[in-house]
């Protein structure tokens, strides 16, 4: 089915620019926002309600924008093509890839092609952003260096679920609700947001520095950073959530880190959702359970269990997970250990094998059988 996507009135470029007056400036944190030591946030959750923030941490501050810089990439190729366009099947599929799976070679095809660094030069005034900037000249095709602040992304947000055309609004928040687990170039993107609340839920995640990590959804690796320019830290690695959470959208949640260098992806994931864990969402469904660390690579997560119920996905290696209840199954041996319990995922929706649980016992203490 072709859909139009029109460009929006111009009305619509002064009420985004009005939204950049609407968002404070603090960087005073929640007491009891939970940032590890060594990590540096900028944090922002936006309840669309009752027009007020629950939190605001450095919300000025600059990060590099990773794969969040997809969605000022995807607003721009709709925004030019002008009223009533249809996209065609390629990009579509080009654009769906982008923003579901955060596919980098969708990215470079629409960054090189609508002018790189000009991209961002025209989304910044068309929105009212504040801190966002395109990479230097001399790093013009690293889209992921666009500099960003966690205030400027509630003001994407807010554009498209407030001010932008019905058409570009259903496109690509439709899209982000699709987030796939697994992104194109194999990391497992399921971090923060899609970790600590259930659906109805919209994301669009971001990492950068990870390139040599094994703890990918099937083991490729991503590029990592290797620089720094115009201010922006380059070097640590970074990870970011954002979106939405709750019926009709109801908050916005954007959580922008960076991590001491060379900081492993697992321990990241960690720290991220964690930080997600504590902020105060309002219309958010927090996903039932105990958290509990793991152990191994390439361990399955199956629909059943035993060990030759489907997969449904692997759990990263050393990341964390939630444990709503436990059942008896198939018993399972790596040796020298032995182990019949299998504790259920809500994060999967399948069952993962207690033995790589982190827990002295066979069964995990405090979490209930199915």
């Amino acid at each position: 089915m072709r859909s139009s996507i029109g460009r929006p009135l111009a009305g619509l470029v002064a009420v985004a620019c009005a939204l950049a007056t609407t968002i404070g400036t603090g960087s005073a944190a929640a007491a009891t926002v939970a940032v590890p030591a060594g990590v540096t946030a900028g944090i922002a959750v936006f309840d669309r309600q009752t027009a007020t923030f629950t939190e605001q941490q450095n919300v000025d501050m600059q990060f590099r924008s990773a794969s969040i810089v997809k969605l000022l990439i995807a607003l721009d190729y709709l925004w030019l093509r002008g009223p009533d366009y249809a996209i065609p099947g390629a990009d579509r599929t080009r654009l769906d890839a982008m923003l579901r799976g955060s596919d980098d070679a969708a990215a470079s095809y629409y960054w090189a092609g609508n002018g790189y660094q000009q991209v961002i030069n025209r989304m910044v005034p068309r929105l009212g952003l504040r801190n966002t900037a395109p990479p230097p000249s001399s790093q013009r095709g690293y889209w992921g260096y666009t500099a960003i602040s966690a205030g400027d992304v509630v003001r994407v947000y807010r554009y498209l679920l407030d001010s932008a055309p019905a058409a570009v609004r259903q496109y690509i928040m439709d899209n982000l609700r699709q987030s796939t687990r697994c992104a194109a170039d194999s990391y497992d993107q399921n971090f923060g947001i899609p970790s600590v609340f259930a659906r109805p839920r919209a994301v669009k995640q971001g990492w950068s520095g990870f390139g040599d990590a094994p703890m990918t959804c099937s083991g490729g690796p991503a590029a990592p950073a290797r620089a720094s320019a115009a201010g922006v830290d380059l070097v640590r690695e970074a990870l970011h959530t954002t979106g939405t959470v709750g019926p009709d959208d109801r908050s916005i949640v954007v959580v922008l880190t960076l991590h001491p260098d060379g900081t492993p992806f697992a321990k990241a994931y960690n720290a991220l959702t964690g930080i997600t864990r504590s902020l105060t969402v309002p219309g958010g469904t927090r996903l039932p359970g105990t958290t509990f660390g793991t152990w191994g690579s390439g361990v399955r997560v199956r629909s059943a269990p035993g060990i030759g119920a489907a997969p449904l996905g692997v759990v990263p290696a050393g990341v964390d997970v939630l444990v709503s209840c436990q059942k008896l199954g198939e018993e399972v041996v790596v040796s020298p250990y032995r182990n019949p319990w299998w504790a259920y995922l809500p994060q999967f929706g399948g069952y993962l094998t207690n033995i790589y649980v982190n827990s002295p016992d066979n069964r995990l203490p405090n979490v209930p059988d199915c």
